[in-house]
Parts: structure tokens; sequence; C-alpha cells
């Protein structure tokens, strides 16, 4: 029986695209906002299609969702880290953004790989309605996703540029503002994620030392 690489499944390539077009960004976001911000869209748009591949190809692999999680908060850490250094005065915002981002995201992950889904104990975040809809409704999750990174982003090329202007207001600045409210949102979520996979992570810890406990008197 001929063993499967899948390092070569197509939503594993897409996912090497986004990195390879991530690390242009990363290159060219100090000096050539066109580059960069070119780069960075096209990386994150093709954040829409790894996932359609894999279930197109039945190609979902446990290294494609992890490719794809550190792909978007590399991304986005590295944003925000420009972002910083062209905005001084909000540079603790953006510092708490990148630790929200990314603990969050760790913890909640390693959580459910350690809970392995198998008792009804744990908290489940999909029983609530509002999550549940966050969970299961991909146009819901698109739409999340979008307005987080087009809040960053415009605000990056804001930073060079108003862009086009139509009736008189800047499309960058009005994309701002109307992104601002989801990053909030979405920066919540996030926090809730910690909250969720930190209670669960006491209860595996409770568990294990009851186990260790009827261990140790029997």
């Amino acid at each position: 029986m001929t063993t499967e690489n899948i390092f070569l499944f197509v939503p594993n390539i897409i996912g090497y695209m986004r990195v390879v077009l991530a690390i242009i960004s990363f290159y060219f976001m100090p000096t050539n906002y066109i580059i960069a911000g070119t780069c960075y869209v096209v990386s994150s748009f093709l954040d829409a299609f790894d996932g359609h591949a894999a279930r197109y190809f039945n190609q979902s692999t446990k290294f494609g969702a992890i490719l794809d999680q550190l792909t978007d908060r590399c991304g986005t850490m590295c944003l925000c880290a420009v972002l910083a250094h062209f905005y001084p005065k909000y540079s603790f915002l953006f510092l708490m953004s990148m630790t929200v981002d990314v603990a969050c995201h760790w913890i909640y992950i390693h959580a459910s790989l350690l809970q392995g889904k198998t008792s009804h104990k744990f908290i489940d975040m999909s029983e609530n309605p509002i999550m549940n809809i966050y969970y299961t409704n991909r146009t819901v999750l698109f739409f999340m996703c979008f307005g987080n990174e087009a809040f960053y982003s415009t605000l990056y090329l804001l930073y060079f540029t108003e862009g086009p202007i139509i009736a008189g207001i800047s499309l960058f600045r009005a994309l701002l503002y109307l992104s601002l409210p989801i990053a909030i949102v979405k920066s919540g979520i996030s926090i809730l994620h910690l909250v969720v996979a930190s209670k669960n992570l006491a209860i595996i810890d409770i568990n294990e030392r009851k186990e260790a406990a009827k261990q140790k008197l029997g």
C-alpha cells in the first residue's frame, strides 16, 4: 500500500503559498505598502480556499490545521508589531492584541487536544446559541475574520495613504470605523476561548489528581 504524502496535499500547498506571501509582506511592511498590503491580503484571502480544498479533495489533516493556525497568528502578530512601531502612542494596545490573539488560541487548541472531546463534563462553547452560530455558520465566521483583518489592514494602509475618496470620505478610514466593532467582538470571543480552555484544563487536572489518588490508595 502506497503511503500518502500529506505534505503535498492540495490544501497544504495552498498553506505554503500563504506562508511565502506572508513573509514577502513582512519584508515590505515598513517601506512599501502596495506590495506588503497586496501580499498580506492575498495570503489572508487564500485562507478561505484551503478549507474548501481540504473538504473537496478529502485532504483534511492535523498538519494542515496547525499550519493554517500558525500562519494566521503569525500574520496578525507581525502586522500588529509594525503598527506598534507606526503608532507608538497605542503600542500597548497592539502588544495586548498580540498577547490575547496568540495566548487564547494556543491554550484553546492545547486544551482541546488534551481533553480529546471524550467527556460530557467538559465545557462546550458550542452549547451557547451565539457561539454555536460562530462555530457552525461559515458566513458568520468569515465575516468576523474578515472584519478583524480589515481593521488592522486599513489601519496599516492609513499610515501611508487615505486611499480612494468617495463622496468626500476616505474609503480606508470608513472601513476602519466599520470594522473596529468587529475587531473588538473578535477579541472578546478570543478571551472567552481562554476562559473556557482554562476551565477545561482545570477539569483535566482534577480528574488526573483523582485518578492518581485512587492508584495511590489501591
